[in-house]
């Protein structure tokens, strides 16, 4: 018959062998949970300054498609954009007044050209102008945006063309 015999002095090697790697699997574990925290704020963080870019454009279109260039002046308050469609105003943009940068008058236009009768009057007359115009709008989060802490400040340009009484107001 075989007796086992047990040594007489534990040395315990094994278990703080598996300890140590117990506390690295831990160690690893949570730098994995706080990296994937980190990326997710910051991607979070970066969809809500392309919403507040989105509104800022927002913004500035509506300016756009109104006739802005015969009497630039800045815009009455702050506009409200709902970037969610949910019937809440997201975020406030503040559009300054349109800043003509440069007029070019058209000497020369195609006769296919849409606004070649409103623009030719004859060799030399100069009815219509090339304008260059700067648009600045700031974004600020609404009460109820206000966790997003998201701002921006959004310059556009814009190439229009216009008649002899709105260039004068591009000096």
């Amino acid at each position: 018959m075989n007796q086992m015999t047990t040594p007489q002095k534990q040395r315990g090697v094994t278990l703080v062998i598996g300890l140590i790697m117990l506390v690295l699997i831990t160690l690893m574990v949570i730098s994995a949970f706080m990296l994937s925290n980190t990326n997710l704020k910051a991607v979070g963080n970066m969809q809500f300054r392309d919403e507040a870019i989105a509104a800022a454009n927002v913004a500035i279109e509506r300016v756009v498609s109104e006739d802005f260039t015969l009497v630039p002046t800045a815009y009455d308050g702050p506009q409200d954009v709902d970037i969610n469609n949910d019937g809440v105003a997201d975020y406030t943009v503040n559009v300054a007044t349109p800043t003509c940068i440069k007029s070019v008058g058209i000497k020369l236009l195609p006769v296919t050209d849409p606004d070649y009768s409103k623009c030719i009057a004859g060799e030399g007359v100069i009815l219509c102008y090339e304008t260059m115009w700067e648009i600045e709008a700031t974004v600020n989060p609404t009460k109820a945006a206000a966790a997003t802490g998201a701002v921006a400040s959004i310059k556009q340009g814009i190439n229009k063309r216009v008649n002899v009484t709105a260039a004068s107001s591009c000096d």
